[in-house]
């Protein structure tokens, strides 16, 4: 191999240097299973043998899970090797995945931005290339906002396709498995894996996606705006009623539901400020107001089917700005909004998936994809299709690898020669 495709392949994995633990991306380094597919895994799924966490030190003293969750024993299943369990937002209870206990995750292709919650170290794992595909948890966008900020793909699958036996909170009515990866190809493949219904599709013919208009910054929406247009997709407007009653909605159940499952915890001097406040806030949430907010989930889970009736999927952005810098990320409750895009979909059940794209400034913004209950392999495959068809200098790996290539041309002039 000469001088420059030994660059290139290095290259290949684009942070070699990167200590998984040192960066906080995993808490506890393993090397559990196959040789096969390495998969980082969250700190709120069941390892059999280690203690769950949850970016918490009050699980300090957490007995070790008895039995691996469900999920854990797909991927055993088929060989893949877990490399670790990923770092997170303290108890998955916030947006920014800054943690002052266990340390935040380094976004790796965006350093001095927050890497996005609550499950920040799946996403850094994979823009790392210290796993192929990793788990996370997304009850309010927990999967699609840190793959956004990461510059990665991310899934919230449908509601209840993905077992969470074994996963953290126990009870959840908007809390769903879904894997990242840093190409719609591996994010295809982590499915087969994790879920034994899931059957990949390819599409024949140019995918119709429903429009949704929505407020984004002027950065976000040119860079989604050149994307779709760059992939020459046929879009055709769509609307959905009660969107941002869907958000608060969301925010209601969540925390009707954290409370319920954390309440208690709150008592312990251990817990994070940050994390303390919105549980404290959120024991002020009502059975009246979790009555209304379960009216608004039905009737814009109807809306949202009957939007897609016309269309293969709609289509949004996955945040309406580019993610916080890490000093702007303070106030953890006060960035909470940065879901707003993404927190209707935990309500309504439907699948989900974030494609990555770059803003002309070189910053991550995402191209959203809401797609039919139960179609996940629909969605993946015009992930795929969408993908395949954006620039190189548009999506943040491919960018990073071109100049990484270009820059082990310019070390090595000679090197095709030598």
């Amino acid at each position: 191999m000469n001088t420059l495709s030994q660059a290139a392949s290095h290259a290949a994995s684009p942070f070699p240097s990167i200590d998984p633990v040192a960066s906080h991306i995993l808490v506890t380094p393993l090397d559990l299973g196959g040789r096969g597919l390495r998969v980082a895994v969250k700190d709120t799924i069941d390892i059999a043998g280690l203690p769950t966490r949850a970016g918490s030190p009050v699980y300090a003293d957490a007995a070790p899970a008895s039995a691996h969750a469900q999920v854990v024993e797909r991927l055993l299943a088929q060989g893949c090797r877990i490399v670790g369990k990923a770092n997170l937002h303290e108890m998955a209870f916030g947006v920014t995945g800054v943690n002052p206990h266990t340390g935040t995750a380094l976004n790796p292709y965006f350093p001095h931005h927050v890497p996005g919650g609550s499950s920040s170290g799946s996403a850094a794992a994979v823009a790392a290339g210290i796993a192929d595909f990793a788990l996370g948890t997304d009850t309010g966008g927990s999967v699609r906002t840190p793959a956004c900020c990461c510059g990665v793909f991310g899934l919230k699958t449908t509601f209840g396709r993905v077992s969470r036996a074994g996963v953290a909170p126990a009870g959840s009515s908007l809390d769903c498995v879904g894997p990242f990866a840093v190409d719609a190809a591996m994010l295809t493949r982590a499915m087969a894996i994790i879920d034994p219904s899931f059957t990949p599709l390819s599409l024949a013919r140019i995918p119709v996606l429903g429009l949704l208009s929505v407020s984004a910054s002027r950065a976000v929406s040119a860079a989604f705006a050149e994307a779709l247009a760059a992939a020459a997709v046929e879009l055709r407007p769509a609307r959905v009623e009660g969107l941002d009653d869907a958000y608060e909605a969301g925010l209601t159940i969540i925390n009707f539901e954290n409370w319920a499952a954390f309440g208690p915890l709150t008592a312990s001097p251990a817990m994070g400020a940050d994390v303390r406040l919105r549980l404290l806030g959120a024991a002020r949430t009502t059975p009246e107001m979790v009555a209304a907010a379960n009216g608004v989930r039905a009737r814009v889970s109807a809306a949202v089917d009957a939007a897609l009736d016309a269309v293969d999927a709609l289509v949004l952005p996955t945040m309406p700005d580019v993610p916080p810098r890490l000093e702007e990320a303070g106030d953890a409750r006060a960035a909470i909004g940065i879901t707003r895009f993404v927190r209707a979909f935990n309500l309504t059940g439907h699948p989900a998936l974030t494609v990555p794209v770059l803003t002309t400034e070189g910053l991550p913004a995402g191209i959203q994809l809401v797609g039919r209950k139960g179609d996940d392999a629909g969605l993946c495959a015009i992930a795929e299709w969408l993908s395949s068809r954006l620039p190189a200098n548009r999506i943040p790996g491919r960018a990073r690898a071109k100049a990484a290539f270009a820059a082990a041309r310019a070390d090595h002039p000679r090197s095709e020669e030598e």
